[in-house]
């Protein structure tokens, strides 16, 4: 008998075995039956009346009573012309590829025939149907001969799939099944063998042990895994294919719930330094001096974060907020608390551009309560230091001592704060802004650079959740904190979407935008997708999925838009140049003279995408905008509108209006929920792993769970998997549940999910 943990080289023999292992990652039995079809053909009816309707799929058993190659009307080239007789009737067939087919579908011969039915005039024929030839029984001919099976189309892979190891002959069955498996499948390895192996083993299976719990399936109405198995591959009606999916979906969701469960613990049990609020600290200063009043939704996730904080085991917490809702200075009150209590902070940036907007916008908030040891420094004042990998030595060297003798009570960085090389004195508290743009490797190299084996409590920063992010916070591995609200004054941004094919003079009319904004004393950016300058970038790239030409028009670069612009268009304005090939002191220096107003529009890179804050920005003119993501789209139409005047965005793309890509900046442009651009991006790119280090694509540990479709089948998986741990934290009496856990969490995966 076979068991879910055989392997299928034993079972299937090497040369079925090692194409699955090869191609789809198939070693054991269990790999093959959670291999699931991704949709069912289903089989034609009988013909069952002399004038079927057209477009109906019949099925049927007929002899060939004469055969013709015809000449094509319409154009060159013939086909053939087959008359078959069943139940009495006579039917029409038409074939291509007439050469091929002329000596095998001959008078005399009998077959199985599958197609659908078109009507020419008043006569019906079938149009290139799939068909096998029979024979070889005694009585009707109904079996397909032993040896090379011959057919084309479905009937025909049918037949292969259905072929007995053994003997060699077709289980014709397989024909009166009303729903056919149909898998993923490659030029290598047909759907049809998949189907072959499905059926060796399930012949062959030993009743599958359910590893959840009796009680609970009864409770949701559930089959059992081993009735689930059959039925998802082989169903015999619909209501057997959606039992299975109901059941597999279940398994699914919460199998990684109760891995999440099984980390949330896990992290409950490590230690972390305890930081209480101090009445009188540097945190209760600068609330105090604050010249606005922070929102409610601010004061309620800054309370969440703080609670957080106090305790002893280490925080793990997202904070969700529209771009510009204030996750900075959320995030910002919540160090100060840490550095209250003895302890460093570091704030991981992904752009050099942003970490020195960060470090100067938050030296700028605290004011004198930064810059301790400097000449008129507040006597609670911390230390803010920055850290790049293309600062000079001597600022560096700086930067490192500060760090590690503890002097820093704020550390901000890019990737370099990950580097060996950096020690803190007692980092206590994460932050990571936009996380989308670190690995799970880069962010717990970070967290492990706290003292003493302790974990620092981490914060993770987001405006616009991809698609891993929301499968996070979904299956809740991360406690939730969310900003939906604005500051008071900012308004909505308009979006447009511009096709310069199909309308050349609304470009022109975007450069007229600006200068009337500019005369109002507004500035504005203007981002490309590349920097220019380097031939290999301006070869034209073919199309792939999400594009609608054959070859995709050559891209504008930052470098040409920025002499086209200021010798034509916005000759009159004060242009500006920013990308990340710059030296670090030119691109500081284009950055705080955009902010300081001495340029008046910005020609940039996506070195801009997060955190650059310049209030008086209102126009962004995005350039060839169907080269970036949703994502990157919403980061970068959030640098404008950040004051108290209207922002306008408007997205250029070279593609025509009627195209699929097209369609998706306008869904863009139509609102500025990054939470319903986020369900968009998640539709179009998929959860990613969640499980894994995959941050998006089609890779993914759920086969038929989706985060879009299945909120309700994720919401009841996690609320059994935390009942479970209440029940039995050590899971010792449930050893079916430990076993879902382990096949969640294949080793490959362990180290990110320890990691993430």
């Amino acid at each position: 008998m076979v068991g879910l943990s055989d392997r299928l080289d034993v079972l299937l023999g090497k040369k079925v075995a090692e194409p699955l292992a090869e191609l789809f990652g198939l070693l054991t039995v269990e790999d093959l039956l959670r291999y699931y079809p991704h949709r069912y053909m289903t089989q034609g009816a009988e013909l069952t009346e002399k004038e079927p309707p057209e477009g109906e799929h019949i099925t049927i058993v007929a002899t060939i009573t004469a055969s013709k190659l015809r000449d094509m009307k319409a154009r060159r080239g013939q086909f053939l012309a087959v008359s078959l007789e069943a139940d009495g009737q006579q039917i029409d067939a038409t074939f291509f590829s007439p050469h091929k087919l002329k000596h095998v579908l001959v008078p005399g011969r009998k077959g199985m025939f599958s197609g659908k039915v078109k009507y020419f005039g008043r006569r019906w024929n079938l149009t290139h149907p799939g068909y096998v030839i029979l024979g070889g029984d005694d009585e009707d001919g109904a079996v397909v001969p032993q040896g090379r099976i011959v057919g084309g189309g479905a009937l025909a892979g049918m037949a292969r799939g259905a072929v007995d190891a053994t003997t060699g002959s077709v289980d014709m069955s397989v024909f009166d099944r009303r729903f056919v498996p149909l898998y993923p499948a490659s030029k290598e390895v047909e759907s049809w063998t998949f189907m072959r192996a499905v059926r060796q083993i399930l012949d062959g299976l030993d009743t599958v042990e359910d590893p959840v719990p009796g009680e609970i399936l009864a409770e949701r109405e559930l089959v059992s895994l081993d009735t689930a198995l059959h039925w998802i591959h082989f169903p015999d009606s619909v209501e057997e294919k959606e039992q299975a999916r109901a059941r597999l979906k279940f398994d699914e969701a919460l199998a990684v719930q109760l891995v999440l469960a099984a980390r949330r613990r896990d992290v409950s049990t490590r230690a972390a330094p305890p930081c209480p609020p101090v009445a009188d600290g540097v945190a209760a200063e600068f609330e105090q001096r604050l010249p606005f009043t922070l929102t409610a939704g601010q004061q309620r996730v800054a309370e969440e974060i703080s609670n957080d904080l106090t305790r002893d085991h280490p925080m793990s917490r997202l904070l969700q907020g529209e771009v510009g809702s204030g996750k900075t200075i959320v995030a910002l009150r919540a160090m100060l608390q840490v550095i209250d209590a003895g302890h460093q902070c570091a704030l991981l940036a992904p752009t050099e551009v942003l970490a020195a907007q960060h470090a100067r916008s938050i030296s700028m908030m605290l004011g004198t309560l930064a810059g301790a040891g400097e000449l008129g420094a507040d006597e609670l004042a911390i230390k803010v230091t920055l850290l790049t990998g293309s600062m000079g030595t001597a600022a560096k060297k700086k930067a490192l001592l500060d760090t590690v003798t503890g002097d820093a009570g704020i550390v901000i960085g890019t990737h370099a704060l990950i580097q060996d090389r950096v020690e803190f004195m007692d980092l206590a508290m994460v932050v990571v802004d936009e996380q989308h743009r670190f690995g799970v490797e880069q962010r717990d190299a970070l967290r492990s650079k706290a003292r003493d084996g302790s974990s620092p409590h981490l914060l993770v920063m987001t405006a616009t959740p991809i698609p891993r992010t929301i499968a996070m916070a979904s299956l809740g591995d991360l406690e939730t904190s969310t900003l939906d609200e604005l500051p008071r004054g900012r308004a909505p941004i308009i979006s447009n979407v511009v096709s310069s094919k199909d309308k050349p003079a609304w470009v022109d009319r975007a450069w007229q935008r600006i200068n009337e904004e500019v005369s109002r004393g507004r500035q504005a950016y203007v981002v490309c997708s590349r920097i220019g300058g380097d031939e290999a970038e301006k070869k034209p790239r073919t199309r792939n999925a999400m594009h609608d030409d054959n070859v995709l028009p050559e891209t504008k670069s930052a470098v040409d838009m920025f002499e086209m612009l200021s010798s034509g268009p916005l000759a009159d304005l004060r242009v500006g140049l920013l990308h990340g090939r710059m030296h670090p002191d030119d691109k500081d220096a284009a950055m705080q003279e955009f902010n300081a107003g001495e340029i008046d529009v910005l020609v940039c890179t996506t070195v801009v995408e997060v955190g650059v804050d310049v209030p008086n920005a209102t126009v962004m003119v995005i350039v060839d905008a169907d080269r970036f993501g949703i994502s990157q789209l919403h980061q970068l139409r959030g640098r404008i509108g950040r004051g108290g005047h209207q922002g306008l965005c408007i997205m250029i793309s070279q593609l025509g209006s009627m195209g699929p890509t097209f369609a998706r900046l306008q869904s863009v442009a139509a609102t500025n929920d990054g939470f319903e651009l986020a369900k968009l991006d998640l539709q179009t790119r998929r959860e990613g792993d969640v499980l894994g280090a995959a941050q998006s694509g089609t890779v993914s540990s759920m086969r038929l769970l989706s985060l879009i479709d299945d909120e309700d089948v994720i919401a009841d998986a996690h609320a059994c998997a935390r009942s479970l741990f209440d029940a039995d934290p050590e899971m010792t009496d449930h050893p079916g549940i430990v076993s879902m856990m382990k096949s969640a969490w294949r080793s490959d995966r362990a180290d990110y999910l320890d990691k993430s």
